[in-house]
């Protein structure tokens, strides 16, 4: 493995019945709190009243922004930031998914910062320090409630960037199973497709020697596929919602990727594509992850037939290393397909017309893949393929 340092501050709140702990936690970064929501979702389950009833306890002057979409907009993030530095906001409580708590880290950033936010996104500045804050989270997916990695998306230039920093880890993170009971099925799908995707790009790297990362990271996977069809047959079982929250927060809070660099290149381009197409991030990931795979197979056909075999129980007797590696990622593709996981990028509605267009967005910074770096025309091909 690499040589590497590890840093989490996050306070991990874990379990039924947890929220009452923001009582003790906000009023130690002031007075003045800003609440970060999104569509409305919060106040239909009734979190909404129990997060207000509980900061009703305290001494705190409450105040709100909500409307944060999917895939959080730069123009939510300046209307947080501007209301932050019009009220001195102290703190900030981000109640929703990845989402909200991305759109609440670049205002909570954005807040220290006097230029535009989105010049801490498109890397032109970097933030020196950022308003504290802590999370409510209400589905598993994204790893955001334990990590200092954000995505935002300028709706106006059609531009979605990952960027980060470590004055955005959250403060603390509340993860009650109980607040994800009302997450349809469709988004408890893209959840889990999504937190599957995060530990490939990991799992996908040109380290040596990482047996116990390679475990940990197989085990989990495993973990994830064995649970999401039972949940998905019962929405409601706490057991199986708490497997799957606590599995999404652990494929990407930074533990599995202990000595090494994962690929990425695959989140790169599925951010070019919702960045024209808005689609759901996680659906995109579904239909290009695959092909991705398929791609780059050559890169290290072993990495991928032990994958298949101790994720996707691919029986290796008898066969060539592409062949058990080819069969993993058929059996990858059936897995999602069978959780009703979007499988072309047609299923979006989308077809060629864009191409180029992706393309000249997914390599604005030049080549990009850690396990196998990609040029223009790779990603055309993965894209290609993929319709």
């Amino acid at each position: 493995m690499n040589a590497f340092s590890f840093y989490n501050p996050v306070k991990l709140i874990f379990g039924k019945g947890q929220l009452e702990q923001i009582k003790e936690e906000l009023p130690t970064y002031g007075k003045k709190v800003l609440i970060v929501y999104g569509g409305g979702s919060i106040k239909k389950n009734g979190l909404y009243d129990e997060v207000m009833t509980t900061l009703n306890a305290t001494d705190l002057e409450v105040f709100e922004l909500s409307g944060v979409e999917p895939n959080p907009r730069i123009s939510t993030v300046r209307r947080g930031v501007e209301l932050c530095k019009k009220e001195n906001i102290d703190v900030l409580l981000a109640v929703g998914g990845g989402s909200v708590i991305d759109c609440t880290k670049l205002i909570a950033a954005g807040a220290k910062y006097e230029g535009d936010a989105w010049d801490l996104v498109s890397r032109k500045a970097f933030p020196m320090a950022a308003l504290p804050f802590g999370t409510v989270l209400t589905i598993a997916a994204t790893g955001s409630e334990m990590n200092s990695g954000s995505v935002i998306t300028n709706e106006e230039t059609q531009e979605k960037y990952g960027w980060g920093s470590p004055h955005v880890f959250p403060k603390f993170s509340i993860l009650d199973p109980t607040y994800t009971f009302s997450v349809p099925q469709d988004q408890t799908v893209y959840g889990i497709v999504d937190m599957m995707t995060h530990i490939f790009e990991q799992y996908f790297n040109n380290a040596t020697n990482t047996p116990v990362q390679d475990e940990m990271c197989e085990g989990v996977l495993r973990a994830i596929m064995e649970t999401a069809p039972k949940l998905l047959s019962n929405l409601h079982s706490y057991e199986h919602r708490e497997t799957i929250l606590f599995s999404g927060t652990i494929a990407l809070n930074g533990m599995l990727q202990m000595g090494y660099r994962g690929d990425w290149a695959s989140h790169n381009i599925e951010h070019a594509v919702s960045a024209i197409y808005d689609i759901p991030h996680a659906g995109g990931l579904a239909i290009l992850f695959p092909h991705w795979m398929r791609y780059n197979l050559k890169v290290d056909p072993e990495r991928f037939a032990r994958l298949a075999v101790y994720v996707f129980g691919v029986d290796p007797e008898g066969k060539t290393v592409e062949e058990i590696a080819n069969e993993g990622i058929d059996n990858l593709r059936a897995y999602w397909s069978s959780l009703s996981a979007p499988e072309t990028l047609a299923d979006y509605n989308i077809d060629d017309t864009n191409i180029e267009v992706m393309v000249e967005k997914a390599m604005v910074n030049g080549p990009f893949g850690n396990f196998m770096s990609l040029e223009a025309e790779d990603v055309r091909a993965i894209l290609k393929a993929s319709l």
